[in-house]
């Protein structure tokens, strides 16, 4: 099979053709993404009309490019898949449009996807691993710990009950007057600083249920810098640092917890899959990979060009649900929310 995946949810117009290997793993035929970092630089943050818009722009001849380096035509895809949200209700509204209208003209069915499954199943892609797993999914708008037990089946153990762990790095790098988006300028701080010289704290560590808390530390952060004031290049550097520092320990604390509500509703992981933007953090890797060695557990990491947001974890998650016949008709609704886990609530629907 060949799918076509529509990605718009957020700040990057992409969209990817993704076929079936013969080991498991799919195959990206092509990866278009174009991004609008610079479109929303000067306002520190996405601009949802801003980002909405250019969306429209590109988009058709954005599916046009990934067609042609795929090297095949609308009529020969088997399916379109889009992600259908949680996202920029705006964004969102432009990607799942454009493929209902390829559908309708084509007569190929529409696969409507949660952005989270397309995160969520991106190591089957990569690395076709066989279920149940454990995957820690941490981007700006999304921090969870969450079993896959298979297409459609996921029960969300943890999540954030505040900041997710990417919008803590890009609102610290804004309060340390780094440039936009802040998260990799965070990381590239750190890497020259002291983790040891702020006591920052590890927010619900040792706590029994597995879920997260960035706000108390971004807060120490911002109480930190405000004292010693002018910052010096130094200073940046070590504050990076010990918030990174803080945030490893957190994850790392945070996964060992989840394993055990893991084995409740799963029972043993195959693999530690970690998923999202801020899968990208190396940092965030090694601890992983120290972690995962300690356990017992492989971890499975996608490469840094499948973390952020793309149309080849979307054409894929489409690929999985049309193996199994989970096809959606032309009023699949966009979604500004959208739990990965559908028992979860609406509360828990924003992490």
């Amino acid at each position: 099979m060949r799918i076509l995946g529509i990605e718009t949810t957020c700040d990057e117009t992409a969209a990817a053709v993704v076929g079936d290997g013969f080991d498991g793993r799919g195959e990206i035929l092509s990866n278009e993404v174009l991004s609008q970092i610079a479109q929303h630089a000067t306002y520190g943050g996405v601009v949802p009309e801003i980002a909405a818009r250019a969306h429209v722009e590109v988009i058709d001849r954005l599916i046009k490019r990934a067609l042609d380096s795929a090297g095949t035509k609308l009529d020969a895809i088997d399916g379109i898949a889009v992600a259908a949200g949680p996202g920029l209700i705006g964004g969102v509204l432009v990607g799942l449009t454009t493929a209902k209208a390829l559908c309708l003209v084509t007569r190929k069915p529409l696969l409507a996807v949660n952005h989270l499954e397309g995160h969520a199943l991106t190591a089957r892609l990569t690395d076709g691993i066989a279920f149940p797993y454990l995957l820690l999914l941490v981007s700006g708008g999304h921090t969870q710990l969450v079993a896959v037990r298979g297409v459609n089946d996921y029960v969300r153990l943890g999540t954030t009950i505040d900041d997710a762990i990417g919008e803590a790095f890009d609102k610290v790098a804004k309060l340390l007057g780094l440039p936009y988006p802040g998260g990799p300028h965070v990381e590239k701080e750190a890497l020259s600083g002291n983790p040891e010289r702020f006591a920052l704290p590890r927010p619900l560590l040792g706590r029994p249920e597995p879920n997260f808390s960035l706000s108390g530390l971004k807060t120490a952060l911002r109480l930190e810098a405000e004292a010693i004031a002018p910052l010096s290049a130094s200073d940046v550097a070590d504050l990076c640092a010990s918030f990174q520092a803080a945030v490893v320990d957190v994850i790392a604390d945070r996964i060992r917890v989840g394993l055990r509500a893991f084995a409740e509703v799963a029972g043993h992981p195959t693999a530690l899959v970690v998923a999202g933007g801020v899968a990208a953090n190396q940092t965030i890797r090694n601890t992983l990979q120290r972690f995962a060695t300690e356990t017992g557990l492989r971890l499975v990491a996608p490469p840094v060009a499948l973390c952020g947001d793309n149309a080849a974890m979307i054409a894929w998650a489409g690929l999985e649900r049309l193996r199994l016949g989970l096809v959606d008709d032309l009023s699949a609704p966009a979604r500004a929310r959208w739990p990965l886990d559908t028992r979860g609530d609406e509360a828990g629907a924003r992490a």
